[in-house]
C-alpha cells in the first residue's frame, strides 16, 4: 500500500490502516516500514469487530480487508478476504474511479 499511497490521494481518497497491536507496537511498525499513511492501533479491536473483519482462524487480529467509506460515514464499497491477502491496489483505484 505504501508504494501507492500516491495514487490512493490523487483518487482523492485517504488510506487509514488499523492495527489490532497495542499503540507502541504500532508506531515501531509504522517507523520500521517507513510507512506514509495512517495507522490506527486497536488493541481492543472495537473497530475491527465493527467492521467485522476479525480473523476467523485467529480472534486477536484482523482479516485482510479494504472498506472505501465515503465521507458521510456510509460503506461504499468492501472487500473482505479470507485468505491472508491483501487487496491488490489497482482493484482498489478501480473501485474508487466507480465514484
Amino acid at each position: 500500500m505504501q508504494q501507492n499511497y500516491a495514487k490512493i490521494q490523487a483518487a482523492g481518497a485517504e488510506l487509514i490502516a488499523i492495527s489490532s497491536d497495542n499503540e507502541g507496537d504500532t508506531k515501531r511498525t509504522v517507523q520500521n516500514h517507513g510507512l506514509k499513511f495512517p495507522v490506527l492501533a486497536d488493541k481492543d479491536r472495537a473497530v475491527i469487530n465493527t467492521y467485522n473483519v476479525v480473523d476467523p482462524g485467529n480472534n486477536r487480529i484482523a482479516r485482510p480487508a479494504a472498506y472505501i467509506v465515503r465521507k458521510n460515514g456510509t460503506i461504499a464499497w468492501k472487500s473482505l478476504n479470507t485468505k491472508a491477502a491483501r487487496v491488490p491496489t489497482a482493484q482498489i483505484l478501480t473501485e474508487l474511479d466507480k465514484l
